[in-house]
């Protein structure tokens, strides 16, 4: 009975965010097992480029560290943020959000060649974060007792990081990816003179989103408020 409760509940996780926080728990697991290492996961543009391990383009991405504190913190994030950026301004989208995911994860693979991260997980998590909340932007938040407005929590999460002594390039990565698609997707189309320029192709809708559901009526939070310029 148990699992059978287990098991619909799993399925009622939206399809991305299920496949991704899967495959993040997954590799943590096989880590943990000794099937195989961090030294085979992270990200090494010499051995991408030259001995062609193309798959560190996405184990890169699925390893958020070893069991423990920081590894629980870092699932609990992605799959948060993941599902309700999935179940909100991406509902009935799934294209759209797939198409969000190729596009953090290749600026974020850029901006990693020229800054010495080894592993993306976590800078992708708080670009998930910084959208979300850019497009929620008058949720209260309250951490330890601190209320602020929910666009601070990338920044409160890197002060976090600050104080557990992590690097902040990884938070100050995944806040730059996150800005450059909340600009062109919120708010350079706004523009007296915008225009979309982020179009997700056909091939990815004809996959993920073969039919339109007739009878969705988007929430209020699905249309991005336009901030001030």
């Amino acid at each position: 009975m148990a699992y059978q409760t287990l098991r619909q509940e799993y399925l009622q996780v939206p399809a991305v965010t299920r496949a991704y926080t899967t495959a993040c728990v997954l590799t943590t697991v096989a880590v943990q097992l000794d099937l195989v290492t961090p030294f085979q996961l992270y990200f090494n543009p010499i051995l991408i480029l030259e001995h062609y391990q193309l798959w560190r383009f996405i184990t890169t991405f699925l390893f958020l560290g070893h069991m423990g504190l920081n590894f629980f913190l870092n699932i609990i994030f992605t799959y948060r943020y993941c599902r309700m950026l999935e179940e909100g301004s991406f509902r009935g989208r799934t294209a759209d959000f797939v198409m969000m995911f190729l596009f953090g994860g290749i600026w974020t693979i850029l901006f990693a060649f020229f800054v010495n991260i080894l592993f993306l997980g976590q800078a992708f998590t708080v670009m998930l974060v910084y959208v979300w909340s850019r497009r929620n932007p008058f949720v209260q938040m309250n951490i330890f007792g601190f209320n602020f407005q929910v666009p601070y929590l990338p920044w409160v999460l890197l002060g976090f990081s600050v104080l557990f002594g992590n690097s902040i390039k990884v938070d100050l990565v995944g806040i730059a990816v996150g800005h450059m698609y909340f600009f062109i997707e919120d708010v350079l189309p706004h523009q007296r003179g915008g225009y979309r320029i982020l179009k997700t192709p056909q091939f990815l809708k004809t996959l993920f989103d073969p039919e339109e559901d007739p009878d969705y009526i988007a929430l209020p939070e699905d249309t991005p408020e336009v901030p001030d310029r």
